[in-house]
């Protein structure tokens, strides 16, 4: 059952279970909070919530000898300070710093990007996510080292030496203990702390974690977020200049794979959306330091573009990219130095229908209205969503998705608190600089196409000098609260040829050729350094200036004598 497709499972739950019944649940599948809110909706209906320890499902695989495939626990990947801009043994003595201030002896950690953050460690247990199956936990102690211990729980307890080695170069000490003695430890941690003490954990923990420390009569300081995911959202200098790094590597490589495609459609070859996601990641590949796509690529050709979250399957038809096709493509990498995600739409031969040029359009204007949108310091990001969407309302158009979610440094290309989008998200700091957020307003027409414009942007402070295209319109930051604007970091070519030029203000023409620019100027000499001529003349050509026809009048003298005629000229400037 899809949550938000008819009803929900709580609300099923609550519709067609009798009254005095009970309802099951796996403790470790649920968060605390998810827990407490179906479990109130089912009191209303004299329907028992009860823990089962046994998960049922994997319990009748077992019994079919079917059993649950063993939770992977890959080698740890340690990342350097040049990468992260702050040592570990920092960030663990500003959250104990933190815990003192909270008045809380332990802070539990289960949000596994919290962790891979904290300890400036990555892994590959997920696809697509650079984290580990662990817990960490972090003690106030005045005899351990820096007053704090480190407790990581993962796998069997044993830590390779280069990270054992990576630890020490961090001036961090770290206790490693197996994954599966989580619980245990906790309990008899919530006994040893007594009554007096406290445990900090959020709410996103699992029910199971907080039913462990329940056994005990330890405290129990319950946030809705940890100080971790508050922490990570804002970038530090190096993680920034590491993110517009990431881009230059990736837009060369989104700039060789559209070249490709072109190519091969253009003389008749065949390539369906999985050849062209293939030949994208292979092109990444060829980047330093790549490590991975950050999602499945969306490469949605025609109909399968109105597919908001499309994704080509091997094991089903190929979908084949033609000619007349409007593809939709949405892609991203993981690279040491940041986290990529990015989409463009193309029109295969560059003559769309007038409905895609217009709708191909309004998105654009609605992605060029957020990206140069200056803002209070502070304020939420569902007060600006309306700015990407407000060119499709203008003719009864919409989008059923949001505009902007936060990006991790080498760390899920969804993270929260921070999220544009259409109602208010709980937690969410208010927007500041050096945050990284997607810009990604679009159209679908069901059944025949997808329009998506997506890039990453840089939080910046804004003022009269900034590199903003509004800096020198600012008379002040908000009577001293602070200016915010964005900084797009992607870099690769909108198709100019599927604009409808009249739909356009001179101030967005002069906002795409800008940004052209940009792109042209950064990744061309890279491109050319490599001896990629025929793609640097793709980008090059793609980049080339637009402008709005111009109609010029002027008299001419007529063959015919005595008559006179005024010639409407249209040209392009």
């Amino acid at each position: 059952m899809k949550q938000g497709v008819d009803l929900s499972l709580q609300d099923w739950l609550v519709a067609n279970m009798p009254a005095r019944s009970v309802v099951a649940v796996d403790p470790s599948t649920y968060t605390r909070s998810s827990w407490r809110t179906l479990e109130t909706a089912l009191t209303r209906v004299n329907v028992t919530l009860e823990a089962i320890y046994e998960n049922l499902v994997d319990l009748a695989r077992r019994r079919l000898n079917d059993g649950p495939p063993d939770r992977p626990h890959n080698d740890l990947i340690p990342l350097s300070v040049q990468y992260t801009g702050q040592q570990s043994i920092r960030k663990i003595w500003e959250l104990l710093q933190e815990m003192n201030t909270r008045g809380a002896a332990v802070l539990l950690l289960t949000a596994l990007d919290d962790i891979a953050y904290t300890l400036n460690v990555r892994g590959s247990d997920i696809p697509f996510n650079p984290v580990f199956f662990s817990y960490l936990i972090i003690r106030i102690d005045p005899l351990a080292p820096n007053f704090g211990r480190v407790i990581l729980f993962w796998h069997d307890g044993v830590l390779a030496s280069d990270i054992t080695v990576h630890f020490a170069s961090e001036q961090l000490v770290v206790e490693a203990k197996p994954y599966a003695d989580i619980f245990d430890y906790l309990k008899d941690l919530s006994i040893e702390l007594g009554p007096d003490r406290t445990i900090w954990v959020s709410n996103e923990a699992s029910h199971a974690v907080l039913l462990a420390i329940e056994e005990g009569p330890a405290s129990i300081l319950s946030t809705s977020i940890s100080p971790v995911a508050l922490k990570k959202c804002v970038k530090n200098d190096v993680e920034l200049r590491g993110f517009r790094e990431a881009h230059i590597k990736d837009g060369i490589a989104v700039v060789r794979s559209f070249h490709w495609l072109e190519r091969q459609v253009s003389v008749g070859l065949q390539v369906s959306e999985i050849d062209f996601s293939d030949q994208m990641e292979h092109f990444r590949s060829q980047e330093a330091n790549f490590r991975g796509p950050s999602f499945s690529t969306i490469a949605g050709a025609g109909e399968n573009g109105a597919i908001i979250h499309y994704s080509p399957r091997r094991d089903g038809p190929q979908r084949i990219i033609r000619p007349d096709d409007m593809l939709l493509v949405d892609s991203g990498g993981q690279y040491f130095e940041g986290t990529t995600d990015i989409t463009r739409t193309r029109h295969m031969n560059g003559t769309p229908t007038d409905a895609q040029r217009m709708t191909f359009t309004r998105v654009l204007k609605g992605q060029i209205s957020l990206a140069t949108t200056v803002l209070p310091r502070g304020i939420m990001g569902n007060v600006i969503e309306v700015l990407a969407r407000k060119a499709l309302w203008d003719v009864g158009l919409n989008y059923g998705h949001g505009t902007g979610h936060g990006v991790g440094h080498f760390l899920n290309v969804h993270e929260g608190p921070i999220w544009i989008l259409s109602g208010p998200t709980a937690d969410d700091p208010g927007i500041a600089p050096n945050m990284i957020y997607s810009n990604e307003p679009g159209y679908y027409e069901v059944g025949e196409y997808g329009i998506r414009h997506e890039d990453l942007v840089e939080t910046i402070e804004m003022s009269s000098t900034a590199d903003h295209i509004r800096a020198q319109d600012l008379v002040d930051d908000f009577a001293g609260r602070g200016a915010v604007g964005f900084r797009t970091i992607s870099l690769a070519p909108h198709q100019t040829a599927c604009l409808d030029i009249d739909l356009l203000t001179d101030f967005e023409i002069q906002y795409i050729n800008d940004y052209h620019s940009r792109v042209l100027n950064t990744l061309g000499p890279i491109m050319l350094s490599r001896n990629l001529t025929d793609e640097y003349a793709w980008l090059a050509r793609e980049c080339a200036p637009i402008a709005r026809a111009a109609a010029i009048l002027f008299t001419a003298q007529p063959v015919l004598a005595g008559i006179s005629v005024v010639v409407l000229w249209l040209g392009y400037l």
